[in-house]
């Protein structure tokens, strides 16, 4: 139903205002061209708009639920024309406060790249949902190495962090950006074999033919034989976001606030957002290539058991519920255990998963390949 009414949405969208702008504006020649150059702005400000807002509710949603575990209330005041509607309107203000505060750049900082470095931080996260399927049909653009290009654009985040540490011209800045670069390239070859177990699964670097090949019930997806992975996959995607327990990046007891610690205003407010929008996709890839993605856990049965965006939705954010209830659990790990981790445990249970599951498909293992 959702899928439909959105698909509605847009259509009404392009017939009653795309082609009537483009008809009075646009030469009759080219008018096809910018009929798709339109469709293709809409549809892009369709996904980053949604994802904006989620980014934005859900570091209010963090604030509550560990509110709620440590027993405190969180924010419970700012809401909207008057009413607290228990804080809702807390994310709106900490953008316009952040908006007005001044951006101060350091002496003797790289000005260019310290200006340069949030939006390589942040553009990768948003340039990556190109490729994610929302259903069978819903997505930007359907390539068929879409989890190369996914790997690809996550590894540049790495840049904006080194550049940031660096640029700012303080030791303070340049350690965290040490510690968060070694981090992040240590977990990433953990993260790159986990997906190579899902391409030897799937038989596809696409991503919607890595969601219809565990089509049947929720037996047939891929948590089930590919269990270890797709624990190391979210581990992994949690020290890559550098959260806790892994944000040894921004130690403040030791490092003071790490790579961005001479970042204020809007220019820290877009690492804080880097750092959300990077947890919504692992935790949306995470769901396409281990739970189903869209595939309803009750297929077969009438209604709930139809595919659907909702689906994709609600197995994302119970990803992202995980994200904040690690943080609220678990003590920070030192630097020494978090890369004893990812070298010595995590990447040879992925070396070896890789060669029982290339056994597994070979040997078509029931239900998965067979």
């Amino acid at each position: 139903m959702l899928n439909t009414l959105l698909n509605t949405v847009f259509e009404w969208i392009q017939t009653n205002i795309l082609m009537q702008i483009i008809g009075v504006v646009v030469p009759v020649a080219f008018q096809n061209e910018a009929l798709l150059i339109a469709s293709t702005i809409v549809k892009i400000i369709a996904i980053i708009a949604p994802l904006m807002i989620i980014v934005a509710y859900t570091t209010y949603a963090e604030r509550k639920i560990i509110g709620y575990i440590q027993c405190r209330i969180g924010p419970n005041r700012v809401g909207f024309f008057g009413f607290p509607l228990v804080g809702l309107g807390q994310p709106i203000a900490d953008a316009v406060k952040l908006m007005f505060k001044e951006i101060i750049i350091p002496t003797g900082a790289n000005k260019p790249l310290f200006i340069i470095a949030p939006i390589l931080s942040f553009a990768p996260a948003l340039a990556a949902w190109a490729v994610i399927p929302f259903d069978d049909v819903m997505v930007l653009a359907d390539i068929n190495a879409a989890l190369i290009y996914i790997l690809a654009l996550t590894s540049l985040a790495v840049y904006g962090i080194i550049i940031a540490g660096w640029a700012s011209n303080s030791k303070y800045a340049f350690l965290g950006a040490i510690r968060s670069a070694a981090q992040i390239i240590s977990y990433e070859i953990a993260m790159g074999f986990a997906l190579v177990c899902v391409l030897v699964a799937a038989g596809s670097l696409n991503l919607g033919d890595i969601v219809e090949a565990q089509s049947g019930s929720v037996l047939t997806w891929f948590w089930i034989p590919l269990f270890p992975v797709f624990v190391i996959y979210f581990i992994s995607g949690v020290a890559e976001t550098n959260r806790a327990p892994f944000d040894v990046a921004e130690g403040e007891s030791e490092i003071v606030a790490g790579f961005h610690v001479e970042y204020g205003g809007m220019a820290f407010s877009i690492f804080f957002m880097a750092e959300y929008a990077n947890m919504v996709l692992i935790s949306a890839l995470a769901s396409i290539m281990f739970l189903g993605g869209w595939l309803s856990p009750l297929q077969g049965v009438p209604v709930i058991g139809e595919p659907s965006l909702g689906w994709l939705l609600l197995k994302s954010s119970f990803f992202l519920f995980l994200f904040l209830w690690l943080r609220a659990t678990f003590p920070r790990y030192r630097y020494d255990q978090i890369m004893r981790l990812g070298w010595k445990v995590f990447l040879p249970i992925t070396i070896v998963w890789i060669v029982i599951v290339s056994a597994m498909v070979v040997m078509r293992i029931p239900p998965w390949f067979n």
